[in-house]
């Protein structure tokens, strides 16, 4: 399905609401976003690093995504997740699902088990990962013990999101719920890190949403869960700490913006460029093979 729009399709039973950086909202048709308590979540294909949407979109991860998510939420039974049902139109088969609507915490919660990224970007300057110090003598893909709580505050599509500590997450959201989101994050972590291990596959980080169920008050898993777009996934038979790891996720993607073919400057403010055909051709096999990996399931587009 590359290439589907899917903030313009023409949905029976449903109407475009909003447009985030991956997936579009749709709403009941006849109700407002206000009045209703469900959304229809669809995955688009487009993918995003750097906080740019990018020109070119990656066949069916929009799939890969749904699916993968799909499966986590039946692995994490313990934690409630806002998926209603995949009953959908056809138009979005696979690739979306009809949630239940929550009141999300302007809060993104990062689980980080390993350090890499721009942690360790942070740690080689000040030792230290969004402000938490940490031992000395650590290198790229170093096991982080214990596993960190570092969350961000949300940002508007094209905005950057910014780092923040516990204090800080705390003083915007309570200390109970920032207590209670932290626990619940790590929680997730520890779980998916045990599964992804039987599979041959380390989970680094992974970044988690969370909203409140108006219906029962409860803390509810949203979003996306445990997908290449959403977590580090590193082959465990070639893990070696002290250089960067072979990824299942978009990482092939920004390395290859910030690589010198690319010709971009991430500092420079410009749209980055359009992806050659192969780093769309690589990047999607990556994607399907994590799916594979993890599940045990073969992709079907």
């Amino acid at each position: 399905m590359s290439g589907l729009n899917t903030e313009t399709l023409d949905l029976e039973g449903w109407t475009h609401f909003y447009s985030g950086k991956v997936r579009d909202l749709y709403v009941p048709a006849g109700s407002t976003f206000e009045e209703t308590d469900r959304v229809l979540v669809v995955a688009s294909d487009r993918i995003s690093a750097y906080d740019f949407v990018l020109e070119s979109e990656i066949p069916d991860k929009g799939k890969v995504l749904t699916q993968l998510s799909l499966w986590w939420f039946e692995q994490l039974t313990e934690i409630p997740n806002h998926v209603i049902s995949t009953d959908v139109p056809e138009a979005v088969s696979g690739r979306a699902m009809v949630c239940k609507k929550l009141e999300m915490f302007p809060i993104e919660c990062i689980a980080r088990g390993y350090l890499t990224g721009s942690g360790l970007l942070e740690y080689q300057k000040r030792q230290t990962v969004c402000a938490l110090p940490l031992k000395a003598g650590m290198v790229n893909g170093s096991k982080l013990e214990p596993t960190i709580f570092t969350p961000s505050a949300k940002a508007e599509v094209g905005e950057h999101d910014e780092n923040i500590t516990f204090e800080e997450t705390a003083a915007r959201i309570g200390g109970q719920q920032a207590a209670d989101l932290r626990d619940a994050t790590l929680a997730l972590y520890t779980r998916a890190e045990d599964i992804a291990r039987t599979c041959g596959i380390i989970l680094a980080d992974t970044k988690v949403e969370f909203g409140i169920d108006p219906s029962n008050g409860e803390i509810t898993l949203g979003d996306e869960v445990l997908t290449p777009d959403s977590s580090r996934f590193w082959d465990a038979e070639t893990y070696e700490p002290g250089a960067a790891q072979p990824s299942f996720d978009k990482q092939f993607v920004r390395d290859w913006l910030t690589s010198e073919d690319s010709g971009w400057d991430k500092d420079s403010g410009q749209e980055p460029p359009a992806l050659p055909t192969e780093i769309i051709e690589r990047t999607r096999e990556r994607y399907i093979e994590a799916y594979e990996r993890l599940t045990g399931l073969s992709f079907s587009a």
